[in-house]
């Protein structure tokens, strides 16, 4: 566990349009039980109609106010072995920091009840000044160099991610294909809006050849300005 400061610097890296994309995608809707994964500041907690049970995994951080079980636990190793039954989990700036995501998702699906909702917020490395800096240094923007820096219990980015990448991984493990929340108010620089035109030619050309609906749906997703442009990814998919 860490102090109290541990706690505000771990919450404050979900943006707040990270946080508001998810409060809006959850506006309305009605959760018999919900994992909050990893639970960080807890911010989640007030996206949820009141008195929504919600329990919470955090190996780094304290317990907050609210939850109504929590773990500390190294999702490393997937969730705990009385992790069940939810409606709906959010992993939030959280499976980046991951080695082992295949074997998270495919807990988070045994977790969920049939048609249970997943929602993953991640940096996105498709973006073109993501890609820019890696053709130049060979490293995406948040996903540094470690040398010397692999320590367990800080804020280790180590799995990088894109739609085409969250699709695979979902359908690994058994989800739906991915749909995008979107995530208005993202900025863009003048070179990306010209960078990004080689990848949205190559999704559209590969759109117009799609051979059934789910293909269709994938080349829309990765040719969409939330794929190619925005520097967050947010997604949901159900348990299949």
């Amino acid at each position: 566990m860490k102090d109290g400061g541990a706690t505000d610097r771990l919450a404050a890296h979900v943006q707040p349009s990270s946080k508001q994309a998810v409060k809006n995608y959850l506006a309305g809707r009605k959760f018999e039980s919900v994992l909050d994964v990893p639970s960080g500041g807890g911010w989640l907690r007030d996206a949820l109609a009141q008195h929504t049970p919600i329990d919470g995994i955090d190996l780094y951080v304290a317990e907050q106010d609210g939850y109504r079980k929590f773990w500390a636990h190294d999702l490393e190793d997937g969730l705990p072995e009385d992790c069940r039954d939810y409606d709906l989990i959010c992993c939030c700036e959280g499976i980046e920091h991951v080695g082992s995501p295949l074997l998270l998702l495919r807990h988070f699906h045994k977790a969920l009840r049939d048609n249970g909702t997943l929602i993953i917020s991640t940096p996105n490395v498709w973006y073109p000044q993501a890609r820019l800096q890696y053709f130049l240094r060979g490293f995406f923007p948040s996903f540094p160099p470690l040398a010397d820096k692999v320590k367990p219990g800080t804020h280790m980015h180590i799995t990088p991610w894109s739609i085409p990448q969250l699709y695979v991984y979902l359908k690994l493990a058994g989800f739906s294909a991915p749909k995008i929340v979107p995530e208005p108010g993202y900025r863009t620089r003048i070179h990306e809006r010209v960078l990004q035109w080689p990848a949205k030619l190559y999704c559209r050309g590969k759109l117009r050849r799609a051979k059934n609906d789910e293909e269709r749906a994938y080349w829309e997703a990765a040719g969409s300005p939330e794929s190619i442009l925005s520097r967050h990814l947010i997604v949901a998919a159900s348990k299949s």
